[in-house]
């Protein structure tokens, strides 16, 4: 047992923990919590690291999932898998390709572990479809007295409530059972149009697809749009030739960008020509494949990011008001602006509470300044009542977000009861929850 400092994928957040445990078990699990309760520590569970936001940064007992990371049931027949939380998701994907399986909806990362996806509300897109919290049907916790407490929609429901989406401020998840799907096929419809035509269509590109996207980039009136729909596992599969999907998914969208951004670091006045070419380089295509090999892609260029929730109907004039800002502050963009779409869930903590939701994603190159640029666009989310990811920069505390959360006393509420002394707190938490 020993500790070495800690840091997230994207270099924003350090931490230097006390102490860093690895339990094998739920037993050791609740052993560490105890432990550090008797030092007067605080315990924070550690993933992969892939948030952009402090919500894992480890200041007292740094608990490291990676040998919680196994299978404990597949129920082919009626779709229910439960893991331990420490599995990741791409290993998540492989073992329900084998049982003909396959997780209703994903985002377009698979590095994060199945804890820490549904604690910071990951998502994907789709008008239809929900983010990854409304997948999950019970949950394994230890509790801050080193307790073990099993959880769903009927037993222990307000812990469940809670805890689905707990921003590991309840309890550190042991283990997760997942509704599952059938597995399916995706097909991938990929091209490039202009910012204008895809607002004016935006409703009826978003009602038509299983899961629609698309990217603007700034300084320019280019988009890369994505239609991604379902089709059943007996449809042939057309996943992109090895020359291809080295062009799309390692040269253009990862060698490609970074050389592209490296440049627009040094010369920051060429960034808007190189906005420009990207968008074209980024061209058209259609493949498809199983479902996680779409939803998914490798991203080796580092960045910082910042993503709000915002009403459905507040989407056009935000992007509008978002393309002004940028030119009327002088700011150098190099990254794409993300936009995707989900269902309302009734999730307490969920972004997507209770209403139609739009997620606008903004990203800065690491080698960039993100601080001006984020500040302004979070100015215009806030204005149209944005909820920001837990997982992502930004800078809204307790007394803003209470407001925008219908079920915020009752998470305090929990919370109180299962953690009175904050064992599972850091100072991320301690700003966004209140001490």
């Amino acid at each position: 047992m020993g500790s070495s400092p800690w840091q997230n994928w994207s270099g924003t957040e350090s931490a230097d923990p006390a102490r860093t445990v690895r339990p094998g078990s739920a037993d050791e699990l609740a052993t560490a919590v105890v432990d550090a309760a008797a030092d007067g520590l605080r315990v924070k569970a550690v993933g992969a690291g892939h948030s952009f936001s402090g919500i894992a940064a480890p200041d007292g007992v740094q608990v490291d999932m990676g040998g919680l990371d196994q299978v404990v049931a597949v129920e082919q027949r009626t779709g229910l898998v439960t893991v331990e939380a420490g599995m990741p998701l791409w290993r998540l994907n492989e073992i329900l390709d084998a049982h003909g399986l396959a997780l209703e909806n994903m985002g377009d990362i698979d590095r994060q572990t199945i804890s820490g996806a549904i604690s910071t509300g990951t998502h994907g897109t789709g008008d239809r479809y929900r983010g990854f919290a409304w997948q999950v049907k019970g949950l394994k916790l230890v509790l801050a007295d080193g307790s073990t407490a099993r959880c769903t929609e009927f037993e222990r429901p307000e812990l469940f409530a809670a805890a689905r989406l707990g921003l590991g401020a309840i309890g550190v998840i042991a283990e997760v059972t997942l509704q599952c799907v059938p597995a399916f096929r995706l097909k991938a419809v990929e091209r490039p149009e202009r910012l204008d035509a895809v607002l004016e269509g935006l409703d009826e590109m978003v009602a038509e697809n299983d899961h629609f996207e698309f990217y603007w980039f700034p300084h320019t009136e280019r988009t890369l749009t994505k239609r991604n729909n379902r089709y059943a596992m007996s449809e042939p599969s057309r996943s992109p030739g090895a020359l291809s999907y080295w062009w799309n998914e390692g040269f253009t969208e990862n060698t490609l960008f970074e050389a592209s951004n490296r440049v627009g670091a040094r010369f920051p006045r060429m960034v808007p020509g190189l906005n420009r070419l990207a968008g074209r380089v980024w061209s058209a295509r259609e493949y498809t494949d199983r479902s996680h090999r779409v939803f998914a892609s490798p991203r080796t260029v580092r960045f910082r990011e910042m993503e709000y929730a915002l009403p459905r109907e507040a989407l056009p004039g935000v992007l509008r008001e978002l393309k002004s800002m940028v030119e009327r502050q002088g700011h150098t963009v190099s990254f794409p602006v993300e936009v995707r779409f989900a269902a309302a869930d009734d999730i307490w903590l969920s972004t997507a509470h209770g209403r139609r939701t739009a997620y606008v994603a903004v990203h800065q190159y690491h080698r960039h300044d993100h601080g001006p640029y984020f500040k302004d666009c979070a100015a215009v989310f806030d204005a149209a009542e944005g909820r920001p990811h837990w997982g992502k920069m930004h800078s809204l505390d307790a007394a803003t977000l209470t407001k925008r959360y219908k079920h915020f006393e009752d998470f305090l509420r929990v919370r109180n009861e299962t953690d009175p002394d904050r064992r599972f707190a850091n100072a991320y938490l301690d700003r966004v929850l209140g001490p």
